[in-house]
Parts: structure tokens; C-alpha cells; sequence
């Protein structure tokens, strides 16, 4: 069953406060990675707060079609979230 926008947000509701890591496309044939917290969400994006160690900004945020697209993928500390 394909996922929705809004079937989306409700996952990551569940999950905020959560440890994660973001695998994002950032060109042809580069991923990058990013490890951080789930912050918020809101109605068209989510925030993640980065590890100031590994990052040099604060905080990113994605929106949910990123994940329906799979443009990025999310693993949380004991499981992933994907749109199938």
C-alpha cells in the first residue's frame, strides 16, 4: 500500500525526540549523512536538530515528499522509516 503525506507526518510523530541518521542524494553518485535528533513537525516539513561534532550548522529540515519521493531515507536508532 503506498504511503501518504499525512500517513507520513503520524510516523514520524511517534518518533520525535528520537535519535537518527538522514541519508540524503546530494548530486550524481554522492550520498551524504547526517546524525541528529528529530525535533518537530510540522504540516509540509520536520526538523532535525544535527550534531554540532559532525555538522557545521544547527539543524536542517526535510519535507515529507523528500521521504514519498525517496530522495531521503531515515533510520532511527532501532529501525528506518521509507515510503513503500
Amino acid at each position: 500500500m503506498p504511503m501518504s503525506l499525512s500517513s507520513i507526518k503520524h510516523q514520524l510523530d511517534d518518533h520525535i525526540g528520537q535519535r537518527l541518521t538522514v541519508v540524503a542524494q546530494a548530486g550524481r553518485k554522492k550520498i551524504t549523512r547526517r546524525h541528529g535528533t528529530l525535533k518537530e513537525t510540522y504540516p509540509a516539513v520536520f526538523i532535525v536538530d544535527l550534531n554540532q561534532d559532525e555538522n557545521s550548522f544547527e539543524r536542517v529540515s526535510y519535507s515529507y515528499t523528500d521521504l514519498l519521493t525517496r530522495s531521503i531515507e531515515i533510520e532511527f536508532d532501532n529501525s528506518s522509516l521509507t515510503a513503500e
